[in-house]
């Protein structure tokens, strides 16, 4: 039989064989029945007549990707070039979908830096594109709102509010960049980076640092706490964003945080993985080995059985290849803990109950996966059912 060929339709039903299906704690060959949006039926260790057979593809669970702001170079591929962000949507849901992921957080972004542009009237466009995109039926992943929230940024409270009265709110990240502060504490590191990105003297690196500084002390306690309440009143979870201390994992777990994002140190990351909050890591640091930024590597937490999520922040096939390379890691617990970091464990710190694992009874979101040596390519998608790459 064909190995390449689509997953044979027998009335309304699916009926898949593979070798390597990824369950939520163990790998097996078996066969997959679908009906309608469910996986009703799973035969270990049998191939039932009728199924398609994937040959050596490996089936996992659709990805749930829960922070990516790979929207964002859509709308603005280049500097000065503002894309149709309707049009934007849908090639950054192609993107997404292709690289298996079959339930998305775009990332929207509240609050502005001092000198910077007002983002307004850019955010309120994105999110009516995503909500105008989502009304078609024709995305090929399913949706959900991430909204970044830079704390001690004058109008990110508006900003915030009005994004959670109007769009489909599901994570309300914390973010505090501040120079001297998380993931920018090495003074001299975030001068080389905005030398590099923004071109910026010292003299005008001085002036901004100042700037940061001053609104850090004017809005951060304030802000922090409106955000805090704003998630609570509206049901939506909270993450954490570049931890670096125990103090700041105790202001987390005082805010009754679910996710640390992208803790910067080893300390930071044991003590939310502690606690219970899920830990994610990018998995961009994982492929490429270290921190673009300086900080704690997520292959170091991998091996200390510290990371829970794994995210493909700005890069969306990281995540696929990053889970297939922790599997082989310590403290991962094999291919099936790997493929758990980018589905079932995701899916269940937003309370998405329905998806994540392949097992009788929840969402047909399946991925086909084929290997080139060590490196995987998504084949197939399906989503609820239907075949969406």
């Amino acid at each position: 039989m064909n190995a390449t060929a689509p997953a044979k339709v027998q009335g309304e039903a699916v009926v898949v064989f593979s070798r390597r299906v990824v369950c939520a704690n163990d790998v097996m060959a078996a066969t997959i029945i679908v009906e309608g949006d469910r996986i009703v039926a799973i035969e270990p260790e049998r191939q039932i007549p009728g199924a398609v057979d994937f040959g050596e593809d490996v089936l996992v669970p659709g990805l749930v990707e829960l922070h990516t702001d790979h929207l964002e170079p859509h709308v603005q591929p280049r500097p000065k070039v503002h894309w149709n962000p309707f049009s934007a949507v849908f090639a950054y849901d192609a993107q997404v979908a292709s690289a298996g992921m079959t339930t998305v957080f775009d990332c929207l972004r509240a609050g502005m830096e001092p000198s910077g542009r007002p983002v307004m009237d850019e955010l309120m466009e994105i999110g009516e594109a995503l909500a105008t995109a989502k009304e078609t039926g024709l995305l090929r992943a399913e949706h959900h709102t991430h909204l970044r929230c830079e704390i001690t940024s004058n109008g990110v409270l508006e900003e915030a509010a009005l994004v959670l009265e109007r769009f489909d709110v599901k994570i309300l990240s914390l973010m505090d960049h501040t120079p001297g502060a998380r993931q920018f504490r090495d003074i001299q590191k975030l001068r080389d980076y905005y030398k590099g990105k923004r071109r910026m003297d010292d003299h005008d690196l001085d002036r901004f640092f100042a700037e940061r500084m001053a609104l850090y002390a004017e809005n951060h306690d304030r802000h922090r706490a409106e955000l805090v309440a704003m998630a609570r009143a509206n049901q939506v979870a909270l993450a954490s964003h570049d931890d670096t201390t125990l103090d700041h994992v105790a202001d987390s777990i005082a805010d009754s945080v679910a996710i640390a994002e992208f803790p910067t140190t080893i300390e930071a990351a044991e003590a939310s993985h502690r606690a219970g909050l899920k830990v994610l890591m990018g998995a961009p640091n994982v492929v490429r080995g270290g921190s673009h930024s300086g900080n704690v590597s997520a292959r170091e937490l991998a091996e200390a059985g510290l990371l829970d999520v794994l995210s493909s922040d700005y890069v969306p096939i990281s995540l696929m290849e990053g889970a297939f390379m922790l599997a082989g890691m310590t403290g991962v617990g094999g291919l099936a803990g790997a493929i758990r970091t980018v589905t079932k464990t995701p899916a269940e710190a937003v309370g998405m109950h329905d998806r994540g694992e392949i097992a009788v009874g929840k969402r047909a979101d399946l991925v086909r996966v084929a290997l080139f040596g060590d490196r995987p390519v998504v084949r197939h998608v399906w989503r609820e059912g239907k075949r969406v790459v």
